[in-house]
């Protein structure tokens, strides 16, 4: 017979309802997902001002995760919490986008070094192809919605490779936080085939860099990536 979790809690003289501990947890990432998906996919406004009984009847929450979710994010920078008013989501500005890619520069250049030095040369080359791939997808559909999914796709696994090679669980945990910065940053941005070939490309020499084992051109290429993903960013090309 399984043994009641602590969490149980009496409910009637007669009755014991058991809650396994990790029950409200999971009901917590669940939420701190569809506030994220929502906010993405623009049924939450970017610095919209929104009430918590709105935003769960908008994302379909129970309340207690959706306010567990809320504290979290808020934590984040995503949202600012007013109470017994509403909940403010950020909106993208110049500033955030200037901030959030000197930040991912600093730590992603220290990356691509650590990637150039240690990663398996059969991950590199599998990447390598992955880019070439795509780059001849574009260039026969152009900025199609599937090119779009695999360019986002390999997007994640790119950088994703260069900041596991660091092996820092502080550092993945705020790589995770800058990538929700990024997304925000980027619901504006309309990914033309140009732009994605520029991606591609800027990709391939840091890549290229690391597959020759020079860490130091590795880290310039990334660095140049991250300065022409600004530009890009305030529509400056």
């Amino acid at each position: 017979m399984t043994k009641p979790n602590r969490s149980a809690r009496t409910r009637s003289a007669n009755a014991v309802v058991v809650e396994p501990a990790d029950s409200g947890r999971r009901l917590g990432d669940l939420a701190y997902r569809r506030i994220l998906e929502g906010l993405f996919d623009r049924r939450v406004p970017a610095g919209s001002f929104i009430s918590q009984s709105e935003l769960a009847g908008l994302l379909d929450l129970p309340i207690q995760p959706l306010r567990d979710a809320l504290r979290v994010l808020e934590t984040e920078g995503i949202l600012k919490i007013h109470a017994r008013s509403g909940i403010e989501f950020l909106k993208a500005d110049l500033e955030l986008a200037r901030s959030t890619y000197q930040f991912r520069s600093i730590i992603e250049r220290s990356a691509a070094r650590a990637y150039a030095e240690t990663a398996d040369s059969a991950d590199i080359a599998a990447l390598i192809e992955a880019h070439r791939e795509l780059l001849e997808r574009v260039n026969e559909e152009g900025a199609s919605e599937g090119v779009k999914v695999q360019m986002e796709r390999l997007e994640q696994e790119f950088h994703g490779s260069m900041i596991a090679a660091l092996r820092n669980p502080m550092i993945e945990t705020t790589a995770r936080r800058l990538k929700n910065y990024v997304a925000l940053i980027r619901l504006d941005l309309t990914a033309t085939a140009p732009r994605v070939v520029r991606t591609i490309r800027e990709h391939l020499d840091v890549l290229e860099a690391c597959q020759d084992r020079d860490p130091v051109a590795a880290e310039a290429a990334l660095a140049l990536h991250f300065q022409a993903a600004l530009q890009r960013i305030l529509g400056m090309v």
